[in-house]
């Protein structure tokens, strides 16, 4: 798994590629976490090149959504999502915890 990070103005742009498990999800959390940790709250996570999401992903992705929302100070927003992640992802019950877009520059847009 590799995640790469860029910051704007108004949020910050997180893209994942590969795959989040149990062994890597622990990486895509502190990513994650040093966004928080710097006082920026508003976040958009792009999957475009994610293969696999586990529930351990999803435990990061969830835990980092009440962080944000917390004191309304922003969220976590997912773009462009793999359908076989979305498909879990509803299962889960998280897609209405979380916006989803089709495009980055509308997501970053978005806040």
């Amino acid at each position: 798994m590799e995640v790469s990070s860029q910051e704007f103005k108004h949020c910050d742009l997180i893209r994942v590629k590969g795959r989040v498990d149990s062994s890597t999800a622990p990486e895509f959390s502190r990513a994650l976490e040093k966004i928080t940790s710097g006082g920026r709250y508003k976040i958009a996570v792009d999957m475009t090149d994610m293969e696999y999401m586990s529930s351990a992903g999803f435990r990061a992705l969830l835990a980092t959504q009440r962080n944000c929302k917390r004191y309304n100070r922003g969220e976590v927003v997912l773009v462009k999502v793999p359908v076989r992640i979305k498909e879990a992802l509803e299962l889960a019950g998280f897609t209405e915890l979380f916006k989803t877009f089709d495009d980055s520059l509308e997501a970053v847009g978005n806040f």
